[in-house]
């Protein structure tokens, strides 16, 4: 049983580190994004430093790993999907006189996703269910003052759902706007 008082001082340095981690982030405090090639919205916000949770709502394009051939044809499911990012060369960006204006920088993350397919036929039997992904991909992201956003990222994924559940190559990209922002960015 932890007394009282070391409970008091535990609870006191928590909320005083979480304080201070606010100050000097690399990383934009939140920014609200729409997707125009994966239909659906995007929602990232700083975590630490260099690290920022981003999640996105909408329609994705995937493969469908209860296919004979999941390499065959992709699939555009509803999707809900998530990465906890790490950008690596913010200071390498700002050394070199570039922006780091909406988290414009390269980042590695642990990356999960659930698609909800509708009832589809595949080899003359109608499949249902959920399936998914968790993995890690390598990639790039840059904004634009006029709010203009990229990111494109690339790496490995074990599939889960009903089927064996393999490792499958994860291909993500993301072009849109960027329509809400809390800006934090020292590297303007």
């Amino acid at each position: 049983m932890i007394p009282l008082r070391n409970l008091s001082l535990l609870l006191v340095l928590l909320v005083w580190s979480q304080a201070m981690a606010q100050f000097g982030k690399n990383c934009e405090l939140r920014q609200f994004k729409v997707n125009l090639i994966h239909p659906g919205l995007e929602y990232e916000m700083a975590l630490g430093v260099n690290t920022t949770l981003d999640i996105k709502a909408g329609l994705q394009a995937a493969l469908d790993p209860l296919l004979p051939d999941v390499y065959e044809e992709l699939g555009f499911f509803p999707a809900v999907a998530a990465q906890y990012r790490y950008y690596y060369n913010f200071e390498a960006r700002q050394r070199n006189r570039r922006t780091i204006y909406g988290n414009s920088a390269n980042y590695i993350a642990p990356a999960v996703a659930a698609f909800f397919p509708d009832t589809r036929t595949i080899n003359n039997e109608l499949v249902k269910g959920v399936f998914g992904y968790a993995g890690v991909v390598t990639g790039l992201q840059r904004s634009y003052d006029s709010g203009f956003n990229f990111s494109v990222d690339a790496g490995a994924a074990y599939y889960l759902g009903n089927f064996e559940g393999p490792i499958y190559p994860v291909v993500n990209l993301s072009i849109g706007w960027i329509f809400s922002e809390k800006r934090w960015c020292v590297g303007r």
